[in-house]
């Protein structure tokens, strides 16, 4: 069982988080070319990114060095990132605007929530819904940062089958917009039910 050390900053799990963090100034260096290069770079970066994101939570629970530092800055540079690509992306029209606007102005209502329960006190969890978005979001974000065709191969002989990566982003940003509003929802309805109490 992960016991609580709200002193101990400098561990594992908290310079991940960080380091996910420090990453954010070169993400966006690469996302300010338009080139396919640049992009797979941007794409390798960013998902190194999303799994530290696994690793310092697991790590943290596994080590028993769960920290309130941790908790706190775990979800800021998840949200970080995630802005980071978003609007990084958007000069390219690799993505609509409307999206971008409802997956960070929930972000940020949420956070604003979340700090308003805490001040009194409260611990209201994420839901599975929010768990969800963000693998979508992930996946959705590769997928618009790499953007161009891909050619890949299959089978003996081989056969040539072109994906492109934009189409493949999209697909994903439509299930993880909704997935945004349906969890920022649920959670308002959850902090609304918990504050009456």
């Amino acid at each position: 069982m992960a016991i609580s050390q709200p002193n101990q900053i400098m561990n594992l799990p908290n310079i991940l988080t960080m380091m996910r963090i420090a990453a954010i100034p070169l993400l966006a260096a690469l996302l300010a070319s338009p080139s396919q290069s640049a992009g797979f770079w941007a794409a390798a970066l960013f998902s190194v990114a999303s799994i530290t994101d696994w690793l310092d939570g697991y790590l943290a629970r596994r080590m028993g060095i769960v920290t309130i530092f941790g908790k706190f800055l775990d979800p800021i540079a998840d949200k970080l990132i995630v802005m980071a690509a978003l609007i990084m992306i958007l000069p390219f029209n690799r993505v609509p605007a409307w999206m971008v606007l409802v997956i960070l102005g929930r972000e940020i209502i949420i956070t604003g929530l979340r700090g308003i329960a805490s001040s009194e006190g409260i611990i209201i969890q994420a839901s599975d819904l929010g768990k969800y978005k963000t693998i979508f979001q992930i996946v959705a974000i590769i997928g618009l940062i790499l953007h161009f065709n891909y050619n890949w191969f299959f089978g003996i002989p081989h056969t040539l089958l072109t994906v492109n990566m934009h189409n493949v982003g999209m697909f994903f940003l439509w299930i993880a917009t909704a997935l945004t509003v349906w969890s920022g929802i649920d959670y308002l309805a959850r902090f609304i039910k918990v504050i009456v109490r």
